[in-house]
């Protein structure tokens, strides 16, 4: 299935109130109607539908040979997919929780992410690894982190983060659809916190596209994922107490970047924050900042500043609102970037 099919077998529903999950469930049982090579794996996708639910009835409607439960082993299960994508299959792996995806780091740097180039382009590797990431659930050691400067920095990988429930029904088909490695990553804490108006008829956009959330005058604001929300919080608090106007942007894809409206914003505030979860040594938010220095150094007013995790380990669920980019802290970053 490639993407004129997925535009092909849109369907012809109402419109509907949901949330992340329930937008993500919609995606993969369109995906899976459509094209009987797309199949399911990982750790109580199918009986119990998912610890976040986000699979909830597929086993059922598809079957157990197509929605697969696995044992507790994420390298075999990636392994495992390797091997169907070669045999063309279109596997879609979940990993329960982003600390859980190391044991499969081997299979997806070594095998997932060279297949391709290693085939001399005979092999593609059309497989989707939904990975739920970031933090801000209240959950244990290894069920809260944000690996995805890991992914990014390996050639052969696609990475793309949704943030919201209209993106994660499209960007999700979107993925399948590719005929390249796609890490699909979900923020957990907003897989139940809210719903939008997903119109199955609509146009989607571009999987490798970034794209303005709210438009402003006096500084750039680049997120993905979880703290796209943040942000959008942050742009609102501005606004009403008759501050600065922040033009906001959601990333969506992290590799490859698209950061050709970033830098247009730029070149017109000449101020720029990026804000995520992930560790800020060697984190996104450092690559965005680097690119935004060489192609708009001309225009800009400030530094380019970060607000991100600290270098740390994640911390204990009873402190982590502390660890976690807040409204204060960015508003901050805005502050001091307006001081400069």
């Amino acid at each position: 299935m490639n993407a004129a099919a997925l535009t092909a077998v849109r369907p012809e529903a109402t419109t509907q109130n949901v949330t992340l999950a329930k937008a993500l469930n919609l995606g993969l049982r369109e995906a899976m109607a459509a094209d009987d090579k797309v199949l399911l794996m990982g750790e109580d996708v199918g009986t119990l539908g998912g610890v976040f639910r986000v699979t909830d009835g597929l086993k059922a409607e598809f079957g157990a040979d197509r929605v697969v439960d696995t044992p507790l082993a994420e390298s075999g299960i990636v392994g495992t997919a390797v091997g169907l994508a070669m045999r063309g299959y279109r596997p879609v792996v979940e990993i329960q929780f982003d600390g859980f995806v190391y044991p499969a780091y081997d299979q997806i740097v070594c095998q997932v992410a060279k297949m391709h180039t290693r085939s001399h382009g005979r092999v593609p590797m059309p497989m989707v690894i939904r990975i739920p990431f970031g933090g801000g659930i209240g959950a244990v050691e290894h069920h809260s982190e944000s690996p995805e400067a890991q992914f990014i920095h390996t050639p052969g990988l696609k990475v793309v983060a949704c943030s919201n429930p209209v993106d994660g029904y499209w960007m999700l088909q979107q993925a399948i659809a590719c005929d390249d490695p796609v890490i699909f990553l979900e923020p957990k804490r907003q897989y139940h916190s809210g719903k939008a108006e997903l119109d199955p008829s609509a146009d989607p956009l571009p999987l490798f596209a970034t794209r303005r959330v709210r438009a402003g005058d006096d500084v750039t604001v680049i997120s993905y994922g979880p703290q796209v929300k943040t942000c959008l919080t942050a742009a609102e608090a501005s606004a009403g107490e008759d501050g600065p106007s922040l033009d906001v942007f959601d990333l969506r894809t992290l590799s490859p970047f698209d950061l050709e409206p970033i830098f247009e914003s730029v070149r017109r505030t000449g101020r720029a924050v990026v804000v995520h979860e992930a560790h800020r040594t060697l984190g996104p938010g450092a690559e965005v900042a680097a690119r935004i220095t060489e192609e708009c150094f001309f225009s800009l007013e400030a530094p380019v500043h970060r607000v991100t995790g600290f270098d740390t380990p994640y911390p204990p669920s009873r402190i982590e609102h502390q660890w976690l980019p807040d409204l204060d802290r960015v508003l901050d970053a805005v502050d001091r970037t307006l001081a400069f």
